[in-house]
């Protein structure tokens, strides 16, 4: 019996061994769990979902930059560029919205105010009547003045002028209600070369969160008080003007294919002398001015026999005659680049330049660190500006970089005039305002 139960017992023994070693043997070739990671107390898997950090509430970067008339402003046509074109004088209308209900019709006679708010004018004024004034802002500047004769409406209106305020009228509810702020509506003109120079000025004024609907031409933005003198003056000055300028531009970068720098020189025997009509230089690089014949295409094919050539940004700008303006190079880049950063400033009149007609201009090249060059550049009608010489090291913030020492930005500018005229002086042909026929056109409308 002994041997038996010893028997079994080591069969048993065996048995557990072999098990153990089959258990084993499956551990190491596919293990009865998968494998695990743990990093920051959080367990990731191949069926963990990505874990970002919460986020500001603010405005996506690609949403932010949405704008309906960047592309009006970063394309140009250059085979089909019109150095004048004439556009039809339109009125510019400004109208203020939210005015309420019309006041009463009540004469007033002999009323005098002094040192009173204008509360406390229109109170007084209103003594007697079921009308009441409610200020919805604080307002403590007095006036003082009297009305020998007028309408009611016409009395509010001055106090409130003369206080910088705006009223509207609750008819329902009998109430004035008197603000430091309001909102207008412009009626532009059809032009959409005219309404950049607008929406440019008005920028330039500092005029911001406009909203344009370019189906029907009209703006509506608000402001207090000198905001509506700004604006009316720039509507004044614009509906003045004869002749609004505009500027097409082409920026590059240039990379040398060797390390050497450019030959500019070599654009005299490729061009003719004849066709560098001007040289400027600058504190940084030089600007030429050139004939008709050296434009985007003949620039390019000149660059590419020595260099690389990127297009960086490409868009157009318009200024009033003799006001100025701007171009963004980050607003209209073709992708994020050191240049990006660059301003291109223009300030410019058209008109009598030592008994002829020129575009006498400033163009300044300036970046968040400063202004970096500027040119006085005097042209004809048809001339090009080819801004040469701006080392991209000059956008470099970093101590050392991978970018050659003898890239540049250069950078092409195509002047144009746009004529305003009588509807009924505009010409049916105006692509035929070339040559002779151009310079009759100029000498007409000067």
């Amino acid at each position: 019996m002994k041997k038996i139960i010893c028997k079994l017992f080591f069969a048993v023994c065996i048995m557990c061994l072999f098990s153990g070693c089959v258990v084993n043997s499956q551990t190491q070739e596919s293990p009865l769990y998968d494998t695990i990671n743990v990093i920051d107390n959080l367990v990731i898997d191949e069926n963990s979902v990505p874990i970002f950090p919460k986020k500001a509430a603010l405005t996506t970067d690609t949403a932010r930059r949405f704008s309906i008339d960047l592309p009006k402003r970063c394309e140009v046509n250059w085979d089909n560029q019109t150095v004048v074109s004439v556009v039809p004088e339109e009125k510019i209308e400004i109208v203020r919205l939210g005015v309420g209900d019309p006041l009463p019709d009540l004469k007033v006679s002999d009323y005098e105010f002094k040192s009173l708010t204008v509360k406390q004018a229109m109170d007084k004024l209103l003594d007697g009547v079921d009308i009441s004034v409610v200020e919805d802002e604080d307002m403590v500047e007095k006036i003082s003045g009297s009305i020998s004769n007028g309408g009611l409406s016409e009395s509010i209106e001055l106090m409130a002028k003369m206080g910088r305020v705006y009223y509207s009228y609750d008819a329902v509810n009998a109430e004035i209600h008197l603000k430091h702020r309001a909102k207008w509506m412009i009626k532009m003109p059809k032009d959409e070369s005219i309404i950049m120079a607008l929406l440019d000025a008005m920028h330039g004024a500092d005029v911001r969160n406009l909203l344009v609907d370019w189906q029907d031409k009209t703006l509506v933005f608000e402001g207090n008080y000198q905001t509506e003198r700004e604006v009316a003056k720039i509507i004044s000055d614009i509906a003045s003007k004869k002749y609004m300028l505009a500027w097409d531009i082409d920026v590059y970068r240039v990379y040398p294919r060797t390390d050497n720098p450019i030959i500019w020189m070599n654009l005299l025997p490729a061009f003719g002398d004849k066709n560098i009509k001007m040289s400027i230089p600058g504190v940084v690089g030089r600007a030429l001015v050139v004939s008709p014949e050296i434009n985007t295409k003949t620039l390019q094919e000149f660059l590419a026999q020595q260099a690389n050539v990127v297009l960086i940004s490409q868009g157009s700008f318009v200024i009033p005659n003799g006001w100025q303006s701007r171009f963004d190079i980050g607003q209209c880049s073709k992708e994020d680049r050191l240049e990006t950063d660059l301003i291109i400033g223009a300030t410019g009149t058209y008109g009598d330049y030592g008994g002829r007609n020129k575009i006498d201009a400033k163009i300044v090249l300036r970046t968040s660190q400063g202004e970096l060059s500027s040119f006085n550049i005097p042209s004809s009608v048809g001339d090009n500006y080819v801004i040469i010489g701006i080392p991209t090291h000059s956008f470099v913030t970093t101590p050392e970089t991978l970018i050659s020492p003898f890239a540049e930005l250069v950078v092409f500018m195509s002047p144009r005039i746009i004529s305003i005229v009588d509807p009924a002086d505009v010409p049916t042909e105006t692509t035929h305002l070339v040559g002779d026929a151009l310079r009759d056109f100029l000498s007409e409308s000067k």
